[in-house]
């Protein structure tokens, strides 16, 4: 006999007692492959986005700080470094290349970094999707989400902090915090990059110290940009991205500007003098971040988990049920002439189908939810997170049908020890 006729005529008798199975087991598996795969994404896209960024240094403070501020653009007034570490580092041998980072301003919410043109196109690896690079103090080249077209003017505004800004849109602070006469010409755009730099607009350096009246970095006369700076007294930056030639290079750069590595650097009369710097891989800081995630994660795993046995327990309370319901149905199979075997699988099949079901859903749901999140956190950050099914996912959603399957086999056994003329009679 086919069992697969009753067992479709037994989901249609109880669709709706089937379809809350079904949404149980989906949402208890949702819930587990959102977590991976956000955490996963999350991981994935922020080492990306500090690719690029292979020794950082700055003024002593919080490390996550500055790393937040000049990677991942969550802009915070942070302590300025001497002016003078430049200098030192367009002498050091062991540097390739350096890029001074200098914020403070917006403009319709994007932050405006001043940095170098080489640190612009990344030391070479990436070139403008749309213009050129910027050349001359006035020119701006724009990250690939900022809603400004070549040739439009930039007007630049003090903000030190962009959190809560909606990007794109000019808010009541901005327009009375406007440099005047200080503005922006859009030259080039840059590929998405798939960080919150695609939300940036980046001018040359030396223009953001003359906006607030620090001079250029050069000496008299000196119309340039870039490397080397070379005036007598150099403005304090937030933070420097230094390029190294070697691995061995980068762990002795960064050993000779940890916080008191660099005093010999500064003279008496510096303001800075007594301030030092600090110097770390954005890889170290990152791990530790990771480590916090990976704790946070495992409690969310721990939670789901919970979650995943009680929605079982739930189910199998449920089926015993459903079983039970059924009994005189399948006391008359058995009466019929129906071998035990048959009516076990009819049972089992049932049940199974509807544990596959779920966990489909389930991951259908997970990562439709991890997508939503996705967007969210892009929304809010800029980071494009790209969400993928992987290994972990897919055991975890195959251990739960496995599990789900093999408890099923408890209520299809348990209807048939009583005797067919007590079922019959019930």
């Amino acid at each position: 006999m086919n069992p697969f006729a009753m067992v479709w005529a037994d989901l249609r008798a109880l669709r709706w007692t089937a379809l809350a199975i079904v949404a149980l087991i989906a949402m208890a598996v949702a819930i587990g492959v959102a977590i991976g795969a956000q955490e996963r994404a999350l991981r994935k896209s922020s080492t990306v986005a500090a690719a690029d960024f292979d020794l950082l240094i700055g003024a002593p403070g919080s490390q996550t700080q500055l790393l937040m501020s000049t990677i991942y653009l969550q802009l915070e007034a942070i302590p300025l470094m001497d002016g003078a570490v430049l200098k030192a580092l367009a002498q050091d041998e062991r540097v390739a290349d350096f890029a001074p980072i200098a914020f403070g301003d917006v403009s319709r919410g994007y932050p405006i970094i001043g940095t170098t043109s080489a640190f612009a196109g990344r030391w070479g690896r990436i070139a403008p999707s749309e213009g050129r690079l910027f050349a001359a103090e006035g020119e701006a080249v724009v990250g690939a989400d900022v809603r400004y077209k070549l040739g439009d003017r930039i007007a630049p505004s003090h903000a030190p902090a962009v959190q809560g800004r909606k990007a794109g849109e000019e808010d009541e602070d901005e327009a009375k915090h406007r440099h005047a006469g200080h503005d922006y010409t859009v030259v080039g755009r840059l590929p998405p990059l798939g960080s919150p730099w695609d939300r940036a607009i980046l001018v040359p350096v030396e223009s953001v110290w003359e906006v607030h009246g620090l001079g250029n970095g050069h000496a008299p006369g000196v119309e340039r940009i870039g490397a080397p700076f070379d005036a007598e007294t150099l403005p304090g930056v937030p933070a420097v991205v230094v390029k190294p030639r070697s691995v061995a290079g980068a762990y002795a750069l960064r050993s000779h500007y940890r916080q008191s590595g660099a005093m010999a650097l500064f003279t008496a009369r510096s303001q800075y003098s007594q301030s030092g710097t600090m110097a770390f891989f954005p890889a170290e800081v990152l791990v530790g971040i990771y480590r916090a995630l990976g704790d946070a994660r495992g409690l969310l795993v721990l939670a789901s988990t919970l979650n995943a046995t009680l929605v079982l327990s739930s189910i199998l309370l449920l089926l015993v049920a459903v079983a039970g319901l059924r009994r005189r149905r399948y006391a008359v199979l058995r009466a019929m002439g129906a071998p035990r075997l048959y009516v076990l699988l009819v049972i089992w099949l049932g049940m199974a189908a509807l544990m596959a079901l779920g966990c489909v859903a389930g991951l259908m749901l997970g990562v439709g939810a991890a997508g939503a999140l996705a967007k969210a956190v892009e929304a809010q950050t800029g980071l494009r997170l790209a969400i993928s099914v992987e290994a972990p996912e897919l055991l975890q959603v195959a251990l739960l049908f496995v599990v789900g399957t093999i408890l099923s086999l408890l209520p299809a056994a348990a209807s048939f020890r009583s005797p067919i003329a007590t079922e019959l009679r019930g």
